[in-house]
């Protein structure tokens, strides 16, 4: 497998090179006024694209080109055709170094880097994203993506890496699974409102936040300490791990934690508390 993440300064010494396919995962997460139908709005980070970006950069539109416009939940795994012709419209060659990268929070580039995985692309992702890279004065281009030459990109599909609400509603109580969530500790407890729907977790679910793997400037923290966090919660590698969030996003920095410390029996709840908290169907506990 290869190396899930790259330092900036490994990244750096390989601006120019050919066989380089870097892209900017981007989006923001934008508040929408109370009672909306949707939990957010999800923008494009195209305009701090071009405002700013690691030269050579491509941009990828994660909910606009990556993503089942026609589900009711954002970001949702589309189906391989779709990610096909997509990737292959921005040169993705899987032949190639592919670094994926993201401003504010690792979780875009991450996301992309489980997409990735799941149709048998090794990935990597910048570590501390382009927040670390601008904070220690490293080159910076402007201007709209100018892309890379098209490919025929054909993926190489592995296990099932997403799973759905029926498969997660199955596994509760099951010694040989962990369900885990990702979100903050005050919305896998129930305290606050969620803007999901109903406040709580999926019962059973244990908690290691995505935010508590993140260092002060942007970087993941070390392994050990994630090893830590994770067996704290029973998180073990004879388990079967599903892993949800929010929006199937912020999950994948577990993920990423996860994968490289060598857990290899890890799926994503895709639609995660987009779809379970507004399900009156579906169980959910609160502290």
């Amino acid at each position: 497998m290869t190396q899930p993440l790259i330092t900036t300064e490994q990244l750096a010494g390989l601006l120019g090179d050919h066989n380089l396919r870097l892209y900017d995962c981007t989006t923001y997460n934008e508040p929408v006024p109370p009672g909306s139908d949707v939990p957010y709005r999800a923008v494009p980070g195209d305009k701090t694209f071009a405002a700013g970006h690691i030269p050579g950069a491509d941009f990828l539109d994660l909910q606009g080109e990556f993503s089942d416009t026609s589900s009711q939940q954002f970001f949702m795994m589309p189906d391989v055709a779709q990610l096909e012709a997509a990737f292959g419209r921005h040169g993705l060659d899987a032949s190639k170094t592919i670094v994926l990268y993201s401003i504010g929070t690792m979780m875009w580039s991450t996301r992309f880097w489980w997409m990735l995985r799941s149709l048998g692309v090794d990935a990597r992702v910048l570590d501390g994203g382009f927040d670390k890279w601008k904070d220690e004065g490293r080159p910076v281009e402007r201007g709209a993506p100018k892309g890379y030459p098209a490919t025929t990109f054909k993926a190489a599909p592995r296990r099932a890496f997403f799973v759905d609400k029926d498969t997660v509603k199955a596994r509760i109580g099951d010694p040989a699974t962990v369900i885990l969530n990702a979100l903050g500790p005050q919305f896998h407890q129930g305290l606050e409102p969620s803007r999901y729907g109903r406040p709580g977790r999926v019962p059973g679910s244990v908690n290691v936040p995505a935010a508590s793997l993140t260092n002060a400037d942007k970087t993941l923290t070390t392994l050990a300490d994630a090893e830590a966090k994770f067996t704290a919660q029973g998180v073990t590698r004879d388990k079967n791990v599903i892993l949800y969030c929010g929006g199937g996003i912020s999950a994948t920095i577990d993920l990423l934690m996860l994968t490289q410390l060598g857990y290899d029996k890890l799926t994503l709840y895709d639609a995660s508390m987009g779809e379970w908290a507004r399900d009156p169907a579906l169980p959910i506990e609160t502290d």
